[in-house]
């Protein structure tokens, strides 16, 4: 089993843009870091569409979904994609959100369920570990989330896909990182047309 992160990043390294919101998720400014993905024939699929382009960036995408067993995301991705999801989530996978607020588990068609854990990072990992099947547990976001997994050295790999853009403003992956030492050994670079997608194992 193995932890992942998997994050769409601007050449100057932001993953959202400016004034991130519920009405805004992925902020001002962002749109060049996920219109690459919107026309994948495995992104189509996932969320229950037709058709779009078979290439290496989908398969890469589609070898993503079908490895992750269980996902953890943070309380502001729950909240800024509850409706965009719907009843049929993309997850299809048990999902475990970080959140201070208790509520009952939800559970979506498409096997996907989400269960609130107010005791913290390692306890949703454990937990999300337990429900993988044997697949992987994707850390999926929002940003601080995937930073404290970073800064607990709780991921084991982690896949950036390089969009050629340049914000110049917004949110950074890496910010608040700088006293976080980890070695990273690369595991596969695959460029294409679209981005370029870089593969890294933590070492230990």
């Amino acid at each position: 089993m193995t932890v992942t992160a998997d994050l769409a990043i601007s050449l100057d390294g932001y993953i959202a843009g400016t004034d991130v919101t519920l009405d805004n998720p992925a902020g001002d400014g962002a749109e060049p870091l996920f219109e690459w993905i919107h026309n994948l024939a495995s992104w189509r699929e996932r969320q229950g569409m037709t058709g779009g382009e078979e290439n290496r960036d989908s398969e890469l995408m589609r070898e993503w979904f079908e490895a992750t067993g269980a996902v953890v995301m943070g309380q502001m991705m729950y909240d800024t994609g509850e409706e965009f999801w719907g009843d049929n989530p993309p997850f299809r996978a048990p999902v475990f959100v970080l959140t201070h607020r208790p509520r009952p588990t939800l559970v979506r068609e498409g096997g996907t369920t989400f269960t609130f854990v107010t005791d913290g990072v390692h306890s949703a990992l454990d937990r999300a570990k337990a429900a993988a099947g044997g697949g992987n547990v994707d850390i999926a976001g929002g940003a601080d989330t995937v930073r404290q997994y970073l800064g607990e050295g709780l991921i084991d790999e982690l896949q950036l896909h390089v969009v050629p853009a340049l914000l110049g403003e917004g949110l950074r992956l890496f910010e608040g990182l700088g006293a976080v030492r980890r070695n990273l050994e690369p595991v596969r670079v695959v460029d294409t047309p679209l981005a370029t997608h870089l593969k890294y194992r933590f070492v230990r």
